[in-house]
């Protein structure tokens, strides 16, 4: 794969993944949302799709891996480290596109934020639409969250290679769509489950440019926990594999 193909692929993967990401969380908590209030079921499902239709989508350019903390976990297994850069770059773009894209869907929502007819009223928080926000502030406790979330979405990848007819196949992307599913039900309540550097930072930063009315702060206090949280998760994944496996 040339760098040009990987960082096309990855930025038009990300965008997607990130698109259907924010757009499930808007649809969940913005007003005038037709689907306002349906729970954290349908964003976990929401996230799991996007991660099927962006994967599948730069699969065949960059290999769909839409975060750096699995591109860490792949690096540290196979080390190869020369590509790393560009997958970073691609993801972080693609990022931050799609934070642009799933506010331009959901913009008369997003400027709807205060209803005119109760001006008074408080506004919908906007930051949880782009990224996670702790439901307990403990930097200790979420790093902690994130690690262990990471580690139990980059190992089985990792692991998938070794299932025979699997990437053959074509459904490996499908299981991890699954298995990031399974990581929000089960694991994504302490921290809302970055589980992806890009993920987090790309929309933050997009978060703190756009012209939200009442959008409140961006939290870059927190912004540091879901970047280095996957981070020393995908790196703990890759060494696990290589002693275990």
């Amino acid at each position: 794969m040339s760098n040009a193909d990987i960082f096309v692929g990855e930025i038009i993967g990300t965008a997607i993944l990130i698109l259907f990401g924010a757009g499930v969380c808007a649809a969940v908590t913005l007003r005038h949302s037709k689907a306002r209030a349906s729970g954290w079921v349908v964003i976990a499902f929401g996230w799991g799709f996007g991660v099927l239709a962006g994967a599948y989508t730069a699969a065949p350019l960059s290999g769909g891996q839409l975060n750096p903390a699995v591109t860490i976990g792949i690096a540290i297994d196979t080390g190869i480290w020369d590509k790393v850069w560009v997958y970073l770059l691609g993801q972080l773009v693609g990022a931050m596109l799609g934070a642009v894209l799933a506010y331009l869907v959901y913009l008369a929502q997003f400027q709807a934020n205060v209803r005119k007819e109760d001006p008074a009223e408080e506004p919908t928080p906007t930051l949880g639409v782009f990224s996670t926000i702790p439901e307990i502030r403990n930097p200790v406790a979420n790093l902690i969250t994130e690690i262990i979330a990471t580690i139990a979405l980059v190992l089985p990848i990792l692991s998938f290679g070794l299932t025979e007819g699997l990437g053959e196949s074509g459904t490996t992307v499908l299981i991890v769509s699954l298995l990031v599913v399974g990581i929000g039900l089960s694991l994504g309540g302490p921290t809302g489950y970055a589980i992806n550097p890009a993920r987090d930072l790309g929309p933050r930063i997009v978060h703190a440019f756009l012209p939200i009315p009442n959008k409140g702060t961006s939290d870059w206090g927190y912004a540091w926990v879901p970047v280095v949280g996957p981070l020393i998760g995908g790196a703990l994944a890759g060494l696990i594999y290589n002693a275990a496996f």
